[in-house]
């Protein structure tokens, strides 16, 4: 055998292209100077420095056969037509909009401020090992400061509803500017009535009185205030996993360890089992309402679910011993967010209504996430459980990313309220009603919901396809763009795909032009909430880069 020199590979990221082709010539080269015996060994090296090479040329180290296909940023590249695994990224649907040359501080001077002068938590919290630098968003697309367009399948977590920089949204806004920017309530003006009166008429009876707030936190917190006072009751009751706010109130309702801190939170505040039909005890195939259902056997005759009646069973338990007989509330999300799209037995929230109504307490449905035509099917999310809550609070998508947050309630629970003096100086100010009215305004003229439940329906059912071939890809679950795909270690056991694997394949979506989020208690759970503009190609470009992440980890594993 020959001994072959290869010329030593820079440090990623610290070469130009023309050099990453040098060096691609020259291992080329070197290649066919190797006796045919060690050709086995030197193919493996080869595939994984073509998987590099992909990356920071934009196009295969390997010529053989080419065909057309585009990188991350549009820019027409050159993929490898050869048998062996491609290293080139699925084409990303065009898009006509050009984004404004950057021209700001440095990535690393942010990355300095941002460890030096904004708070620990902004570094604990950023995603990626490589973060994402964004500089400008229309749509369903985001441009970091170099240029390169995403997919944005994660919306500011669930926020931006109709699409970044919306034309209808972005003109709203603009001509306000221009009239008048904060006055508050002491005043009238036409932007808030104007404003609570279309929201009010997307509320089923007797949901008709509104409070605007900033955050979805606030809201939660100004909730659970006026529901110990209609009620004269303390106690309330939230599902495990459940995910409410960070607020000093709200944290209590919040039922997961890692934005908890070690400081008495949570007073009157109890948990019950979340009716998980994947990852919980009990779970079956026709359980709950989504175009796809567990994989998990189902023996219940038509017409009734087990799964369901041992819930309810856990709820009764909790009511039983947990908390006095008389409690102020329940809260519940329709779908959890952050808990990573859990969906419930379809007559849970149903019969736990009941029994809470019964025992004195109001019902309360955490719109944050689900709302506004997000679950496709329906405007909110209660309305997909078959029940009507007596309060409903909302906030993300309420606004397209412009702060804002609302309770929605009956005017018996309002008049309650109004013994005291609740004032909010920034809560439904002129520009928040301007912008979240024009929001309302684009739901209905775009068809955002019915676009929610065709391309979500289509996406969940392709997923599903990837579930099967897949070992480690463990549920698909959600409505219309409301998703979570959850990862295991194996099917059989259920056990959730480690944080390294989560890492591997997160970042290798990311680096092919996708961005989406991670949830669950575990952080197992691929959360794919996009603005609800998107379409059936961006859908497919998503699921191409989403198969060939995990094929690739799988390869590797």
């Amino acid at each position: 055998m020959r001994t072959v020199t290869l010329r030593r590979v820079p440090k990623a990221g610290t070469f130009r292209q023309s050099g990453a082709e040098q060096i691609v010539t020259t291992v080329s080269e070197a290649i066919s100077a190797v006796c045919p015996l060690c050709l086995l060994n030197m193919y493996k090296v080869m595939s994984c420095f073509s998987a590099r090479c992909g990356v920071l040329t934009g196009r295969s180290c390997f010529q053989t056969s080419l065909a057309k296909v585009h990188s991350a940023n549009g820019a027409l590249c050159q993929k490898s037509a050869l048998s062996y695994p491609p290293t080139n990224i699925p084409e990303m649907p065009p898009c006509n909009f050009s984004p404004e040359k950057y021209e700001g501080i440095s990535k690393e001077r942010m990355m300095e401020i941002r460890k030096q002068n904004c708070n620990p938590m902004t570094m604990k919290v950023t995603y990626y090992k490589k973060p994402v630098f964004v500089h400008q968003g229309y749509m369903q697309w985001l441009w970091d400061v170099d240029g390169k367009r995403y997919l944005d399948l994660f919306a500011g977590v669930a926020t931006v509803s109709v699409g970044h920089c919306h034309p209808k949204v972005r003109a709203a806004a603009e001509q306000q500017l221009k009239k008048l920017w904060h006055t508050t309530n002491i005043y009238v003006y036409p932007a808030i009535h104007e404003y609570c009166e279309k929201l009010a008429s997307h509320l089923p009876d007797p949901l008709k009185v509104i409070y605007l707030t900033n955050s979805g936190s606030e809201a939660n917190d100004l909730a659970m205030l006026m529901a110990r006072l209609y009620t004269g009751n303390y106690d309330i009751i939230t599902l495990r996993g459940s995910y409410h706010g960070g607020s000093p109130q709200s944290i209590g309702l919040t039922s997961n360890a890692d934005y908890k801190y070690p400081i008495a939170n949570g007073l009157g505040c109890t948990n019950t089992m979340c009716p998980d039909v994947f990852r919980g005890p009990w779970g079956g195939s026709h359980c709950r309402d989504s175009p796809v259902q567990t994989s998990r056997e189902c023996s219940c005759a038509q017409g009734s679910c087990m799964a369901n009646e041992q819930y309810i069973r856990q709820l009764k338990e909790t009511l039983a011993t947990s908390v006095p007989t008389r409690i102020a509330a329940f809260f519940g999300e329709p779908i959890q967010g952050v808990g990573g799209a859990v969906q419930y037995p379809k007559n849970y929230l149903k019969e736990a209504y009941q029994l809470v109504r019964e025992r004195g307490g109001i019902c309360i449905s955490d719109e944050v996430q689900t709302g506004f035509g997000r679950t496709g099917s329906h405007f909110w999310g209660f309305e997909g459980h078959d029940v009507v809550p007596d309060m409903v609070t909302m906030a993300k998508g309420i606004g397209n990313g412009f702060p804002m947050g609302a309770v929605v309630t009956t005017p018996e629970i309002a008049a309650s309220f109004a013994k005291g003096v609740h004032f909010n100086t920034f809560g439904g100010n002129p520009m928040a009603c301007v912008v979240a009215s024009s929001v309302l305004d684009a739901i209905i003229e775009d068809g955002t919901q019915k676009n929610s439940l065709d391309v979500g329906t289509y996406l969940m059912t392709e997923l599903a396809k990837l579930r099967d071939k897949y070992e480690i890809i463990g549920d698909i679950r959600g409505k219309g763009l409301q998703i979570g795909v959850e990862m295991v270690k194996d099917k059989a056991s259920r056990d959730p795909l480690p944080p390294g694997g989560m890492s591997d394949i997160f970042e290798a979506v990311k680096d092919m032009g996708v961005l989406i989020g991670k949830g669950g208690l575990d952080g197992q759970t691929f959360r794919i909430k996009p603005p609800m503009c998107i379409t059936k190609e961006d859908a497919d470009f998503f699921l191409a880069v989403f198969s060939k992440s995990v094929h690739s980890y799988m390869e590797r594993r």
